[in-house]
């Protein structure tokens, strides 16, 4: 499995950007990105910064990952990363619920 990590650009030149995030720091080449403003969170996967993302997305995947990582060291309490699915009632996508039979007229 293939894990991008979200990271926020600290600094950057033409090619490279220093980021951080959850104690984490990288120097990662931003050829695909292209240059990036201070504060930016970037998807990092092996070495190189693959796509932008928004602030809210980069929350969301490293709170994901804290579950994951809290699941991985036997955690009991897993409710608290997932706040957003534990209040609410489970639903199918539309595209998986029962479709109304047609009535033959």
């Amino acid at each position: 499995m293939c894990i991008g990590i979200p990271l926020q650009v600290i600094e950057c030149d033409e090619q490279i950007a220093v980021c951080e995030a959850d104690g984490r720091r990288e120097r990662l080449n931003i050829m695909l990105v292209g240059p990036q403003a201070a504060g930016t969170w970037v998807l990092a996967f092996q070495g190189s910064a693959i796509r932008v993302i928004s602030a809210d997305e980069a929350q969301q995947t490293r709170a994901a990952l804290a579950a994951l990582d809290a699941a991985r060291n036997g955690s009991d309490d897993l409710d608290a990363f997932f706040a957003d699915l534990t209040a609410r009632e489970p639903s199918l996508p539309p595209h998986l619920r029962p479709q109304p039979k047609e009535s033959s007229t």
